[in-house]
């Protein structure tokens, strides 16, 4: 076989990058970030990998919080070099088993729009269903910044309080078509993503009533390929109808534009339109597309000894998705 699968130690940061710059070279994963979610990830199992001291592949899964887990997130990498090889088929294999062991019910994951990656995780028992997008902006040719609404304050996330983006995070995950989006308790929240290293503030923009956020795109950063991405932009429903996802998604590209970035690359479900034409407007265009893929594992009222353990996942998968809300 040549390579063995372990568990992923911070001293993998640097190998897991690169696996991710071959395998999703439009998302922001850098080795930095990684080594600080290994060194405080609780809630998630990282596999890796390697041929000799070579990382060649990733898994992960996000571990179910609840005692009944009915659908958890995974991924797996392998770069396009390393295919052929099983490492796909081992690392899914040791993926899914991690997440028989938590109760997991289903699992759900992301697909390359590739026939060789549908056909991968159609031969394990995954059900292909959403189409995504990704896209790609020059921040060079972006709007300049939308008008603020009367009434409503636009900031960046210097000036945020985090509990209140943390309350309109919960108030949009649930909205998210293709089932992506999470959200998880406000202090593992704080630790694992207002304080990771890729996260830019100063980039982020966030539209304030009074002190509460009511809308907000986060934006990560990789300045050494001068690219950012759009993680997660959001309005509160209160608040939606009212141009507010331009006003955020131009500031924080405009932003990023005169901070020196040259890229900007966001992911949203194909069927998402009110996000598409803001993206649209803000020159995004579709770079290449994915699909959802969901597995059942096992029916609710079984327990995790009694359900036959199956074979695993899709091959190649991506981050959470950008929606509107």
């Amino acid at each position: 076989m040549g390579f063995e699968v372990r568990v992923a130690t911070p001293e993998d940061a640097v190998g897991i990058a690169g696996v991710w710059a071959a395998a999703m070279p439009h998302l922001v994963k850098t080795a930095r970030g990684i080594e600080a979610e290994l060194r405080k990830t609780t809630t998630r199992v990282v596999l890796v990998a390697v041929d000799g001291e070579a990382v060649i592949g990733y898994g992960n899964i996000y571990r179910p919080a609840d005692e009944v887990a009915p659908r958890v997130r995974i991924t797996v990498h392998v770069p396009p070099v390393e295919r052929e090889r099983g490492i796909g088929s081992a690392l899914a294999d040791q993926v899914t088993a991690v997440a028989v062991e938590a109760g997991a019910h289903k699992l759900l994951t992301v697909v390359a729009d590739e026939d060789a990656s549908k056909a991968f995780a159609e031969r394990r028992g995954f059900v292909v269903g959403r189409r995504m997008s990704h896209s790609r902006a020059e921040l060079s040719a972006v709007p300049e910044v939308a008008a603020v609404p009367d009434g409503l304050r636009l900031v960046d996330y210097t000036a945020v309080d985090p509990r209140s983006l943390w309350e309109a995070h919960a108030a949009v995950a649930g909205d998210d078509p293709s089932g992506l989006s999470h959200i998880s308790a406000y202090e593992d929240w704080l630790k694992h993503d207002w304080d990771h290293p890729d996260l830019r503030l100063d980039l982020s923009a966030a539209v304030l009533d009074g002190d509460r956020v009511v809308s907000f795109v986060t934006t990560t950063a990789d300045p050494e390929r001068r690219v950012i991405w759009s993680n997660l932009t959001g309005t509160v429903p209160a608040y939606r109808g009212r141009g507010l996802a331009k006003v955020v998604k131009s500031a924080a590209l405009t932003r990023s534009r005169d901070a020196g970035f040259e890229q900007a690359f966001t992911g949203n479900d194909a069927a998402n339109k009110p996000m598409l034409a803001v993206n649209e407007w803000l020159g995004y265009r579709v770079a290449a597309a994915a699909w959802t893929a969901e597995k059942t594992l096992q029916p609710v009222d079984q327990t995790p000894e009694a359900a036959e353990q199956p074979s695993g996942p899709a091959e190649q998968t991506s981050e959470p998705v950008e929606q509107q809300r």
